[in-house]
This record gives C-alpha cells, sequence and structure tokens, in this order.
C-alpha cells in the first residue's frame, strides 16, 4: 500500500497568524509565553485530512518537539507526529549537525524527499516566499512536492486547503 503524502507543517504564520484583531470563531491562547491566534475550522480540515489518510502531517516548525507537546492538543492536532528539527538533520543536511549550508528547512524537507523517493510531500510555511532563492533549485527538480506558502497575517486558508485537496486528487 502506498503511503499518504506527508504535509510539512509549520507553525508561526501558518497555524498561528499574526494578527492584531481575532476575527469571529478564532480562538487565542499563550504558549511558551508566546501568543497564537488560529482558525480552529482550518485545523479541523487538517486533522480531518490526516486521520482520513490522506496526508500524513510532519511538523516542521522551529516549535521542534514543542509543537507536539504544548500546541497539539490545544490545537486538536494528533500528538504523537513525527517532527523535523535541525538537531535531526542527519549529516551533510545542514543544521548543528550537517555540513551543508542554507535554510535548515529546506534540507529537512529534502532529507524526507530522500528518504522516499517519489513520495508525495506537501510543504506549509509562510517562509516559503522569502526563501525562493534558496528552494527554487530543489523545487523544479522535485515535481512531487506541492508548496503553500500562506501569508503569515492570515495563516492559512480554506482556499489553500482547497488548493492542498484539489491536488492530493486531481480527479475530483
Amino acid at each position: 500500500m502506498t503511503p499518504p503524502p506527508v504535509l510539512l507543517l509549520d507553525v508561526d504564520g501558518v497555524l498561528n497568524a499574526v494578527r492584531p484583531d481575532l476575527p469571529e470563531g478564532w480562538e487565542r491562547g499563550r504558549f511558551n509565553g508566546y501568543v497564537l491566534s488560529w482558525d480552529p475550522t482550518v485545523l479541523a480540515r487538517l486533522r480531518a485530512m490526516h486521520e482520513a489518510g490522506r496526508v500524513e502531517l510532519q511538523w516542521l516548525t522551529t516549535w521542534t518537539e514543542m509543537a507536539d507537546r504544548l500546541l497539539a492538543e490545544p490545537l486538536q492536532l494528533p500528538r504523537g507526529l513525527r517532527t523535523h528539527s535541525r538537531e535531526l538533520l542527519p549529516t551533510g543536511f545542514g543544521g548543528a549537525l550537517g555540513g551543508a549550508s542554507g535554510w535548515w528547512k529546506l534540507a529537512a524537507a529534502r532529507a524526507v524527499a530522500q528518504a522516499e523517493p517519489g513520495r508525495r510531500i506537501v510543504w506549509v510555511d509562510d517562509d516559503l516566499a522569502d526563501q525562493a532563492d534558496d528552494t527554487r533549485d530543489w523545487l523544479a527538480a522535485n515535481g512531487q512536492v506541492l508548496v503553500v506558502a500562506p501569508h503569515y497575517t492570515r495563516g492559512l486558508t480554506h482556499a489553500e486547503l482547497d488548493r492542498i485537496e484539489a491536488w492530493l486528487d486531481p480527479t475530483d
């Protein structure tokens, strides 16, 4: 059986929208000294995609293991998701243990792709637009990767989730 696509998930600027106002239905909380604002309906869709086996959610965030420990339950996401961090990158992939330079999240995404060649990947990170020069060549060579770069002030939207779901099943 083919495993579902991996969905690499950032927190700040994606799940946590950086905004002073709180739209109707949104929630806010304080975690590890930081205030987060999120749309529970977006998180419900992500959780449903994971639970239905359409994607395998994995954390790729500077929150690293704290995302699972501090954020998963309040955001109503599953606990125990795989977490990628600089410290856990194999040698040669950048970060604390690696020798390559560049954005550590690109190194982590590359490691995921190399561990399972051909497995589809959805990478959701607001910094992807800012890191375009670093990621352009790798993304061009890896058509099995969909990138979604939400604007950090609005976070991941339903329109962007619609785009992800359409990519997951292009026959719809």
